[in-house]
């Protein structure tokens, strides 16, 4: 295990947290960016769900390049590199808004989703081995604070900036068609071009703080000799020959497809139920709240009450029964003023379980794998791509069927969670030795 003072665990560990707000602010705006897009660019439900698709299978795509760049230029380096990438995505959204072009948009979010990749490969790692492994999921729910606090903040922020208290009428009469051609055009340009200020100034913030990092007191983590006495206890060839490592990033691929399914659709949800844009847009907060709350919750309990490994099976149990409520209760309620149904607040709930699972995950995938540690959190990364791929397949469900049908996604993905809970993370050799 390598080893730091504490002042150095410290300073590592603030500079991680600051990370994961970025990585929570940039991401999780999403679940406002989709639906804004959908009427700005005219488009379906299914390709709305496109700026979730393109921002993470960047993840999918750039992981193990990403894990490369790290072992040729170290931590520090590879940190501001993905900054920058992050900043030129955002830049990029000048000229697409300026011609209202969603395929740029498109390349945009593929940038800013490959700066991400390069970002999570060297920090989620980092937060593993920064401390005991006992207590790694009590780390990562302290950076998770930090990244669902930004989650919160987030869609709130980007409404401030770019809606106007007047969008919801304005909103109504694009999907009935009132404008003419002309008039709709310059009503949706406008619309648009509204996303250029507020990116142009967070591309720059990002710039700037990935030179910050290159020259801050961050140390760089020596990983080749990492955690090779848990798990298998041996040094293998390849990073395939870890049962638990390959099926733990199958389980952040539906964790995590899980999780932005339960905000990145609750605006176009509630809009089912008669809420308006700018009335739906506090609903992903309440869901990342939950969120923060379960993570409160873990900093408490782990490891003092309860074991990670526990910790993981309670959550992944919990996360099943509740997306059961989200398909079958759909009785009306009132919560804070909004009419909507039970089915929608279930969905907000699903956050609290969702804390856990990812911290929960990873310390039990990523152990003993020595050497192979950078391109094993490679691996885990690739399973992020599930923000990509799961989001599609809800709003293609959303098109053909309903809003409501498309939350049957999420039982498969709690019923593996449960697998890698209680047997999957165990699995040490594909086969039995003789």
């Amino acid at each position: 295990m390598t080893t730091l003072t504490r002042k150095q665990t410290v300073i590592s560990m603030v500079i991680l947290a600051a990370m994961f707000f970025i990585f929570g602010f940039v991401s999780w705006v999403n679940s406002i960016l989709s639906p804004y897009f959908r009427i700005a660019c005219e488009l379906t439900h299914f390709q709305s769900y496109f700026v979730t698709f393109a921002f993470y299978i960047a993840y999918f795509v750039m992981a193990i390049p990403s894990g490369r760049l790290l072992d040729r230029v170290g931590f520090k380096r590879g940190i501001m590199y993905g900054f920058m990438f992050m900043a030129a995505g955002m830049f990029v959204f000048v000229p697409a808004a300026l011609t209202r072009t969603f395929g740029i948009f498109l390349a945009g979010l593929f940038m800013i989703g490959t700066g991400l990749a390069i970002l999570q490969t060297a920090a989620n790692p980092y937060v593993t081995i920064v401390g005991p492994i006992e207590s790694a999921a009590r780390r990562i729910s302290i950076v998770g604070i930090c990244n669902k606090l930004a989650g919160i903040i987030s869609p709130l922020v980007f409404a401030a900036v770019i809606l106007k208290a007047s969008d919801a009428e304005t909103f109504r009469l694009i999907e009935q068609g009132a404008f003419d051609p002309a008039t709709k055009a310059a009503v949706l340009d406008e619309l648009i071009r509204r996303v250029i200020v507020p990116y142009s100034i967070l591309g720059a913030a990002l710039l700037a703080f990935g030179i910050f990092i290159r020259h801050s007191v961050l140390p760089e983590i020596d990983t080749t000799s990492d955690n090779t006495s848990a798990g298998g206890g041996e040094d293998r060839k390849s990073i395939f020959s870890y049962p638990y490592l390959v099926l733990g990033a199958l389980a952040i691929f539906f964790h995590v497809g899980s999780q932005v399914i339960a905000i990145d659709t609750l605006i176009q949800y509630a809009g089912s139920m008669g809420l308006d844009m700018l009335e739906a847009k506090v609903f992903p907060s309440y869901t990342l709240t939950c969120t923060m709350l379960g993570y409160i919750l873990g900093i408490i309990l782990i490891p003092r009450v309860i074991s990670q490994k526990n910790a993981l099976i309670v959550c992944t149990v919990l996360g099943l029964l509740l997306s059961l409520g989200v398909i079958f209760l759909h009785t009306p309620v009132t919560f804070f003023g909004h009419k909507v149904t039970l089915s929608l607040l279930l969905l907000n709930a699903l956050g609290f379980p969702n804390a856990l699972i990812y911290a929960g995950i990873w310390p039990h995938a990523i152990r003993g794998l020595g050497r192979h540690t950078k391109t094993g959190s490679s691996l885990l990364i690739m399973g992020l791509c599930g923000n990509a791929i799961m989001p599609q397949i809800y709003g293609l469900v959303a098109d053909k069927v309903s809003l409501a049908a498309g939350y049957w996604v999420l039982i498969p993905c709690f019923i593996y969670l449960i697998f890698y809970a209680t047997y999957g993370y165990k699995i040490e050799r594909w086969t039995k030795r003789q």
